[in-house]
């Protein structure tokens, strides 16, 4: 079952292009799953977003899991601009 409410992901018009962010921050939850793919540790996505928490970016990570479809051509993007 895929979940339908986050407690820490939004969407804002005119913010990112109106992809999921973490509330009260531009960070796109694909920023978040690119870093991890790319082989971040959660504490080292957390240490490079002071603002973020352990679960915000857990929370980001199961939002991809239930929007893969909607998100992997972003996290494609992100991570081939890091020559990934």
């Amino acid at each position: 079952m895929i979940a339908t409410s986050y407690r820490y992901i939004v969407r804002r018009a005119g913010v990112r292009s109106g992809h999921a962010i973490i509330e009260g921050t531009r960070i796109g939850v694909h920023d978040v799953v690119a870093m991890v793919r790319t082989g971040c540790s959660v504490d080292a996505v957390v240490a490079s977003f002071p603002k973020l928490s352990r679960a915000q970016v857990y929370e980001s990570l199961a939002y991809y899991e239930d929007h893969r479809d909607e998100l992997e051509p972003l996290v494609a993007a992100q991570t081939a601009e890091l020559g990934v």
